[in-house]
């Protein structure tokens, strides 16, 4: 009898030191389970969440099939139980300790929104329309409106005063947010680029040297074009003629603009139609790259009045109209040539 009570002490003994191991066991293997997805997956943390709500949501979302070992988790390890509020992006392979560690660290998914060198405004508010994630606090307001909220004075354009990039943010930001942060970029660029222009050059304010950096931008798409092209309007300015460039009659066109000029529409008088008026356009045309601002900044000593495109990718430069007109020529007959193949 004493036997049998002996061997039952030390079954019970045995069992009492066998399950918190067993069940340390249990809780690592959940805790090196990955979680239940094929493919990246985001998750939305709402503020004020607690451990027992997180579980409920992980289980309603099927990112775990079973929540009975999680609490023992967060007790074993309490570092993981201090969750920020977020949107998350989990990737398969990715264990329910590194899915808990991501949620302590506050490292919030990122999503990106894009300004394209040489686009319009427009086109980068419709970009930021389209964005993923992000809060629109400025749907049906006009650019002016826009211009306003930014801090600009009234009557401003906002044209060509974004610098384009691509901006990284956390899901619910706002953007307006993501369009100061573009604005505040290029006034600190254009800033630090007119402090270091050449004096010499025609630009009364920052604001003209910005204009010739977007008529740069959308004049030419080759790197090493852009002093050039911009030493062929600093060089016009000079002189008093007029800068005739295609892209500023294109932007006073707006949404009458099909894809091809004719005769009339560069006789047309718009504010921008460089073909008719003299000096800059009033405002920029597009969001000028820092290139392009460098070249206006500080264009390429040369003697060109003149440049056409050469059919190859690039332009042909001249000083004179005759050579000018051999060049126009000479692109037309390429073309001609291209077109019958």
């Amino acid at each position: 009898m004493k036997r049998k009570k002996l061997k039952i002490i030390l079954l019970v003994a045995a069992l009492i030191v066998a399950l918190p191991f067993w069940g340390h066991q249990r809780v690592e293997r959940f805790a090196d389970t990955p979680l239940a997805i094929q493919q990246e997956t985001l998750f939305k943390l709402p503020a004020g969440t607690g451990r027992v709500a997180l579980e409920g949501l992980l289980v309603r979302d099927k990112l775990i099939h079973n929540g009975r070992w999680f609490p023992w988790l967060l007790r074993l390890e309490p570092e993981l139980a201090e969750f920020k509020a977020g949107t998350y992006r989990f990737t398969p392979g990715m264990t329910v300790r590194e899915m808990l560690k991501l949620l302590a660290s506050g490292k919030e998914a990122q999503f990106s929104a894009r300004f394209i060198e040489g686009a319009r405004l427009s086109d980068g508010l419709q970009a930021l329309q389209q964005a993923k994630y992000v809060k629109h606090t400025l749907a049906g307001k006009s650019e002016a409106e826009i211009a306003l909220a930014l801090g600009l004075p009234a009557g401003s354009s906002l044209e060509g005063r974004l610098y384009p990039d691509t901006y990284l943010y956390t899901a619910g930001t706002s953007d307006l947010a993501l369009l100061k942060r573009s604005h505040l970029r290029m006034n600190k660029t254009l800033q630090e680029i007119w402090d270091a222009r050449d004096t010499t050059l025609p630009y009364k304010t920052p604001d003209e040297l910005l204009i010739m950096a977007s008529i740069v931008e959308k004049e030419t798409g080759v790197a090493e074009e852009r002093g050039k092209v911009a030493s062929v309007f600093v060089n016009r300015l000079r002189l008093g003629m007029r800068l005739q460039t295609d892209p500023t009659v294109i932007y006073g066109m707006k949404d009458s603009y099909t894809g091809n000029i004719s005769r009339k529409d560069l006789e047309t008088p718009t504010p921008y139609n460089t073909y008719v008026i003299s000096g800059l356009p009033p405002t920029p045309i597009a969001m000028p790259s820092r290139a392009s601002l460098e070249a206006a900044a500080n264009p390429e000593k040369t003697s060109y009045l003149y440049f056409v495109a050469d059919g190859k990718g690039g332009h042909t430069f001249t000083t004179n109209l005759a050579s000018h007109n051999e060049a126009v020529r000479t692109y037309r007959q390429a073309l001609k040539e291209k077109n019958e193949k």
